[in-house]
């Protein structure tokens, strides 16, 4: 009896630990993106953006993305990987206003991928 009481509570404790490393790692994670994005986003805004700010950006997801596979669904990640390539394509053919539409997608994505795992009602019911 004792025995499963134990099992139990160091059971809760590693679950909630890795809970909260999981949560750090993608706040973390996506703060830094944004961050980042913000960057390319001002120039293209400025419309100076050229191809190798957008590729920068491209290999700096690439980067982050091969952990948060472990944290996140492939879907999740394959959208952000479709709209960082659109974007990549629209500023090398200075098309900024529309290039911007899709770097406002990725934004909105950065937003919301941490909220849809965050520990909240909503998420849990």
């Amino acid at each position: 009896m004792v025995k499963s009481i134990i099992s139990t509570i160091l059971a809760t404790v590693l679950l909630v630990s890795l809970s909260f490393i999981e949560q750090t790692v993608i706040n973390n994670t996506f703060f830094e993106l944004k961050e980042n994005l913000s960057v390319v986003y001002a120039k293209t805004e400025n419309q100076t953006a050229i191809k190798d700010d957008i590729l920068a950006y491209q290999k700096f997801w690439i980067k982050k993305k091969e952990y948060l596979h472990v944290f996140i669904p492939h879907n999740e990640i394959k959208e952000m990987d479709l709209w960082i390539g659109e974007s990549c394509t629209l500023i090398e053919n200075k098309k900024y206003e529309d290039a911007l539409s899709k770097l406002d997608v990725v934004m909105e994505l950065i937003e919301q991928i941490p909220k849809t795992f965050a520990l909240r009602v909503e998420n849990v019911l």
